[in-house]
């Protein structure tokens, strides 16, 4: 059995569209065929986890000699965003998807917004994060008032500029949102944006962006695993995502350079159980923004950080690469997630090579796997895969 499960989340990292995509607007979309095209990618250390044999995988150019077992996962729940996709992995199915407002929140909702908190809302419709702030800044920084947005996805997010409201008061304003955002308003997440800047031509969105979701209905993995006295470490978002149930450390982290010096240095220390990394750039800075250069260089880097981490790997340790969604870079219609199956990457001491699992359904495939390799009883949504990968 393991003592270590390091299972990192490259937020957004889809490998192809879905049976079910075109009922998402999706149909077509590859986030990792658009950025494997791109001259900033290199992908020679993900080849070496099975990448490029992946069922569907068509770029690239598949490895001899995988290092480890590898599947692709098809999402079972009714969604294609951050949530719904980390709860899934951890085990949580949703049948139903979570609310989304295309055309702006009732009127009824923003008037208790502005009792409960004392600001009236500019915009309140679709908008694209760094577009909002160009448009709407300048009227939020005369008025005072806040820049309320939506998106495809189950938000609701406000941004303020950090001169006008300090970080910490638009924090304490997107909890009261949050309190206010339940049943059939229950969105999947508030989300705090500042930004800085004095005029729309250098308003610049700024790191310390917060989330505040609603808590998991059930227990997930992480549940399990505290119970039996496991280490649940979440690095970069993921207390955010679970609203901290589970998660027993948190290290918050500015994006994937300071994520991925975390995750080694978490290598360094001794503790039994899982750390949970999101790489929340993929996904923040340029799946959103239609960046496929700037994806590409992350993935770049990513791939590059492979190496230095796998030697630092202990026996009984095992890596898990996964994602939780597509956000594809290279498709226009739309500036949201993509509905597209993910990758899961397997390797250790105690994880065979070379094992093609083909097409799983359901990320719960991962925290049961999760769960099974450190001997923690739990009964995940899915059908785990230890047994086909364990020595």
């Amino acid at each position: 059995m393991a003592k270590r499960v390091f299972l990192i989340v490259l937020d957004s990292f889809g490998i192809g569209a879905e049976p079910d995509a075109a009922q998402f607007g999706d149909a077509g979309t590859n986030t990792l065929a658009a950025i494997a095209a791109h001259p900033n990618f290199k992908g020679e250390h993900l080849a070496e986890l099975g990448l490029f044999n992946l069922d569907g995988v068509t770029c690239g150019t598949p490895c001899a000699n995988p290092v480890g077992s590898f599947a692709r996962l098809r999402e079972a729940s009714a969604g294609k965003d951050t949530t719904i996709g980390h709860w899934e992995i951890a085990g949580l199915l949703s049948a139903e998807p979570l609310p989304t407002f295309p055309d702006g929140f009732p009127q009824e909702l923003l008037d208790a917004f502005t009792a409960k908190t004392g600001y009236k809302v500019l915009c309140n419709k679709p908008y694209s994060g760094t577009e909002v702030i160009r448009d709407y800044g300048e009227e939020h920084m005369k008025t005072g008032a806040l820049i309320v947005y939506t998106s495809a996805d189950s938000v609701f997010q406000i941004a303020a500029n950090e001169a006008l409201v300090p970080v910490e008061k638009l924090y304490e304003i997107c909890a009261q949102a949050r309190e206010l955002l339940t049943g059939k308003y229950g969105v999947g997440r508030v989300i705090a944006r500042p930004f800085v800047g004095d005029c729309a031509a250098n308003f610049t969105r700024t790191s310390r962006r917060h989330d505040y979701s609603l808590v998991p209905p059930k227990d997930t993995m992480l549940d399990a695993l505290q119970a039996a006295g496991k280490a649940t470490i979440g690095v970069g978002k993921i207390h955010d995502i679970f609203a901290g149930k589970g998660v027993g450390e948190t290290i918050r982290t500015s994006g994937n350079t300071e994520g991925l010096q975390v995750t080694l240095e978490l290598a360094d220390r001794d503790f039994e159980g899982l750390a949970f990394v999101n790489l929340v750039d993929f996904d923040m800075l340029y799946g959103h923004r239609r960046d496929v250069a700037g994806y590409a260089a992350a993935a770049a880097e990513f791939n590059d950080w492979l190496p230095a981490f796998r030697a630092k790997m202990r026996p009984g340790d095992i890596l898990m690469v996964t994602a939780d969604h597509g956000c594809d870079p290279g498709y226009t219609k739309t500036t949201d997630h993509t509905r597209e199956y993910v990758p899961f990457l397997v390797c250790g001491d105690e994880i065979r090579a070379g094992v093609n699992l083909h097409t799983r359904y359901s990320f719960a495939t991962i925290a049961d796997t999760v769960c099974r390799s450190l001997n923690v009883p739990y009964c995940a949504s899915g059908c785990g895969v230890y047994d086909e990968i364990c020595k």
